[in-house]
């Protein structure tokens, strides 16, 4: 199931983030932007800010970012369609939800797989930066050197590979991930019969 585009762009013609936004968080005019405390980690200094103008968000300090679609996505806990939905039901706007071809069904699918892997790797190179020897040797000493404080690396949820050939690779597979998955996300090379960890000895920074 998808949404015809012309709904889409009636949605995103319609909505206020700032209206949006408001109905979860308490907002400050400083300047052209509005700013609060995150709603999405605990801080006791606002760092997340509201474009109106732009029509996005921003947290400077978990790092998340988007529109009102996205921001009701990360809020609410939904998906795409669901976020669509509420905002339709918010702003009067009816919906026109078409089939999805399988073609578009094989596209989502595998959308859905690349976006769970990626969050694999992302908390497997944390954990190693955190509570690896090498990863506290190497990873930590390097984010310390430049002035990154513990808050910071949780926060960014910041990570390191292991400088090795398949440590990345071994641990996805016993996870149950495929040779595929891992190679679409990016995250493996397969090159004349080799598999093996694209990153490999250095810090990682999530996006």
């Amino acid at each position: 199931m998808s949404i015809n585009q012309t709904s889409i762009e009636e949605i995103k013609t319609r909505i206020d983030i700032e209206e949006v936004v408001s109905d979860f968080v308490s907002l400050k005019r400083k300047g052209q932007n509005l700013w609060a405390c995150c709603p999405f980690h605990d801080e006791k200094t606002p760092s997340f800010s509201v474009a109106p103008t732009k029509g996005i968000f921003k947290c400077f300090g978990c790092g998340k970012a988007g529109d009102a679609i996205e921001f009701v996505k990360e809020i609410e806990g939904l998906n795409y369609i669901e976020a669509m939905r509420y905002l339709g039901k918010k702003y009067g706007i009816q919906l026109e939800e078409v089939e999805d071809t399988p073609e578009e069904l094989v596209q989502q699918s595998l959308r859905e797989s690349l976006f769970i892997v990626l969050g694999f790797a992302k908390d497997y190179f944390h954990d190693l930066l955190l509570n690896q020897s090498e990863g506290q040797s190497i990873g930590l000493s390097y984010f310390r050197e430049r002035g990154y404080n513990q808050q910071i690396i949780k926060d960014f949820e910041l990570g390191y590979s292991l400088d090795r050939w398949d440590g990345f690779l071994v641990e996805a597979l016993e996870m149950g991930y495929t040779k595929k998955t891992l190679a679409a996300a990016g995250l493996i090379i397969e090159k004349e019969e080799k598999t093996y960890d694209r990153f490999r000895g250095r810090v990682m920074f999530p996006i």
